[in-house]
């Protein structure tokens, strides 16, 4: 039976992938500090004899007895309230964090999977995005201490891979939502959705007019699964790229609840990115992966979980 360590297990996409590789049959070691994560997403996973949770931060030296097939590198804060909280844990998670997990795979030969971002491309100068493009990042600006630890991740993923010859994937994750979401975490679905539900004003910064691609969760991680059983070394990008604007967006979430809070403008925030489409052709030859889920369809079950959780 092979044996992954998911590091971030306890947080949106850590979580999920707990439960995918579970169904997969492989016994899953989730690690997480739960400083973004929470343990109510793997709670269900304990009574399973297959399953263990280390509570370790990653930027320490990491230690995992016995065999390792894989590690997946999903732990870090991943929304602009939390990197902005918290600078220089997002910075050594990418760093030292990364670091320590290539380490343990080259001590025990693990095949290792990190969770890259759309956000190494900055705010783009290219559209649609593809992997070749090399992005146009503020390294010094309030963003870059998650976009440039990303790519600083990449850099030392792709070392490790050709002086160590050590097995290597990176996947770019474009915006993904759906149950387990951070309902407090500051991004557009989590804010819009939580605004409408209790009746308040819906936040949108800037015009509106700046463009995201949201992809489904279950989506992402059926890409991610595929990718890292893949041969391929050099990133790639999944997300959906049916693009919208954050203005519609927000209608849309009005609209699906019901809801007649208002939509109100404030000032767009420094670097943030004018639009984000994922360019996908490379999943599609190399994984024969495409996104599934329509937008509408995921919308509804995720205003399901977030009823839930607010009790309303």
């Amino acid at each position: 039976m092979k044996r992954i360590l998911i590091a971030g297990g306890a947080g949106f996409l850590g979580s999920h992938l707990c439960d995918r590789f579970m169904k997969e049959g492989y016994k899953v070691i989730a690690m997480d500090n739960l400083v973004t994560g929470n343990i109510r997403n793997i709670e269900h996973l304990f009574k399973h004899p297959n399953f263990e949770y280390y509570h370790h931060d990653i930027t320490k030296f990491v230690h995992v007895p016995g065999p390792l097939d894989y590690i997946l590198h999903f732990a870090s804060p991943a929304s602009p309230i939390d990197y902005l909280k918290m600078p220089i844990q997002t910075l050594k998670v990418g760093s030292l964090g990364t670091h320590n997990l290539l380490g343990l795979a080259k001590e025990k030969k693990s095949r290792m999977l990190i969770a890259s971002t759309s956000e190494v491309y900055g705010d783009p100068l290219v559209h649609p995005q593809n992997e070749s493009y090399w992005g146009n990042v503020n390294p010094i600006g309030p963003r870059g201490v998650y976009d440039e630890a990303k790519r600083f991740q990449e850099a030392m993923t792709m070392a490790y891979h050709t002086f160590h010859g050590l097995e290597t994937r990176i996947v770019r994750i474009f915006n993904t939502y759906g149950p387990r979401m951070r309902l407090d975490d500051g991004r557009a679905l989590p804010a819009f959705m939580s605004q409408a539900l209790k009746g308040e004003d819906i936040t949108v910064f800037g015009d509106g007019s700046q463009t995201r691609s949201f992809c489904y969760v279950d989506d992402l991680i059926e890409g991610i699964y595929r990718l890292m059983l893949s041969d391929y070394h050099l990133p790639v990008n999944i997300g959906n790229p049916n693009e919208v604007s954050l203005k519609e967006f927000a209608e849309e979430i009005q609209h699906l609840i019901g809801s007649h809070s208002k939509i109100v403008y404030q000032a767009l925030p420094q670097d943030d990115p004018k639009q984000r489409q994922p360019d996908i052709s490379l999943a599609k030859e190399l994984l024969q992966w495409q996104p599934l889920v329509d937008r509408s369809e995921g919308l509804r079950i995720t205003l399901d979980y977030f009823k839930k959780e607010l009790g309303v």
